[in-house]
């Protein structure tokens, strides 16, 4: 299959092209000529199914004539090796936790399938450039680490993360390389982003994305929403923490391949811009503001232009498939206490904005059940989950080691001269 930019349909690439771009040469996002459908079967069989049996399915009309399907299935079954386990919080509410990945975060999947994406297709060497609000960036280093041919650099907001989430990006050592940017999220994105449209740099350093703007990040995260419809059945509300909105768009993208469920909230803290253009029509980005939800502090997301394609840029069949929901930092603590409280259960933020995203959309479908995504172990902001619940959780053991390690990053300002000039070495 080819895939084109979202700024022109006739700038194209295949698959295995897409995947080593990162981004097209004019800036915008690569999109599927096409969006397959998949027979009900493949989304509703034997619940069973292994997950990387079902990103095969997913994945392979995209890749057919980029690589050999029994090359799609080993990276598959290397890259999804751990589980997507359903817990019930309450009535008619479950977890998808998809934390139980090397980092503890929903970012392994996409992550683990690009490392081996790019190993497989690439013939030279490439650096990784990765702009990140928090778990990609570890994802990414973990997924990546002492691959051969590959060296990864990670752009993150300097106070912005959570300090687990900082050393996990700075210890790695071996092929990556952190850079912390005195500024937000969005400077570390726009720097990434001219970094791949300045021709000179990429000519002398090869260059490749891994945030979720690239198609391989993107597409597999489509497996863990079908693999709770197998389990679940097609009565679903899916409650999506969103940032960048990649993990929203692997959602609808299944949706949109033939995915039967009941809908999606896009939730997300007071960085609202995609819930406010849902209510008013008007998309305004804007300098994000620092939450307690900081993978989630983003204020022009990238990949909003997916969300509108694959509805085909009509605003109302956008809205008949997705609800907006925010909540601010106090509501998140609270809601936080009230299901520790009630159950027992533990939610990072990221979770509880999640968890919190289903009200309004089960009160509104009565026969639905809803199930939030639960991106991030809660050791991963344990000092958030201790304020809120009173209890801090355990650190997984494979944390405890990181936290002990001496931070190695290299600090640099919000533009884009120092980033080249770093680059350039």
């Amino acid at each position: 299959m080819q895939f084109h930019s979202t700024n022109n349909k006739n700038e194209t690439a295949a698959f295995h092209e897409a995947i080593l771009r990162g981004l097209p040469p004019d800036n915008g996002l690569y999109f599927p000529d096409r969006l397959p459908t998949l027979p009900l079967e493949t989304w509703m069989g034997d619940e069973d199914t292994q997950p990387h049996e079902l990103a095969t399915e997913i994945i392979w009309p995209y890749a057919e004539g980029s690589m050999e399907r029994a090359d799609l299935e080993r990276i598959c079954a290397e890259a999804m090796n751990f589980p997507f386990p359903l817990v019930e919080t309450d009535e008619r509410r479950y977890a998808l936790e998809l934390f139980h990945g090397p980092t503890l975060a929903f970012k392994d999947v996409g992550a683990r399938f690009l490392a081996r994406a790019i190993s497989h297709f690439s013939d030279k060497k490439v650096t990784v450039l990765v702009a990140t609000s928090g778990d990609t960036g570890s994802a990414v280093a973990q997924g990546f680490f002492n691959v051969e041919g590959i060296d990864v650099v990670l752009l993150y907001p300097s106070g912005r993360i959570s300090r687990v989430q900082e050393q996990q990006l700075t210890t790695v050592g071996g092929n990556v390389q952190a850079l912390e940017v005195d500024g937000a999220f969005d400077d570390c994105q726009a720097m990434v982003k001219e970094a791949f449209l300045d021709a000179d740099l990429q000519a002398a350093r090869p260059l490749t994305s891994a945030n979720s703007i690239n198609i391989a990040r993107w597409i597999p995260q489509a497996t863990y929403f079908a693999s709770a419809v197998r389990r679940l059945g097609p009565d679903l509300v899916f409650s999506v923490p969103s940032g960048n909105y990649g993990n929203l768009a692997a959602g609808l993208l299944a949706h949109r391949m033939g995915m039967p469920c009941r809908g999606f909230v896009a939730a997300t803290n007071v960085n609202r811009v995609v819930p406010e253009y849902l209510e008013t029509g008007e998309y305004r980005p804007r300098p994000s503001v620092p939450t307690i939800s900081n993978a989630m502090d983003v204020g022009a997301p990238s990949n909003f232009i997916r969300l509108l394609r694959l509805f085909g840029d009509d605003l109302d069949a956008l809205r008949a498939t997705v609800r907006g929901f925010h909540l601010d930092d106090a509501a998140t603590r609270e809601r936080m206490r009230r299901v520790h409280d009630a159950s027992g259960y533990v939610l990072d933020p990221h979770g509880a904005i999640g968890h919190a995203g289903l009200d309004d959309a089960l009160a509104r479908e009565p026969g639905a059940t809803g199930v939030f995504l639960h991106t991030a172990a809660p050791c991963k902001f344990g000092e958030v989950v201790a304020d809120a619940t009173g209890h801090a959780p355990p650190v997984a053991p494979r944390l405890q080691a990181i936290i002990e390690r001496p931070k190695q990053a290299v600090r640099i300002p919000a533009t884009y001269a120092a980033l080249r000039a770093y680059l350039h070495g």
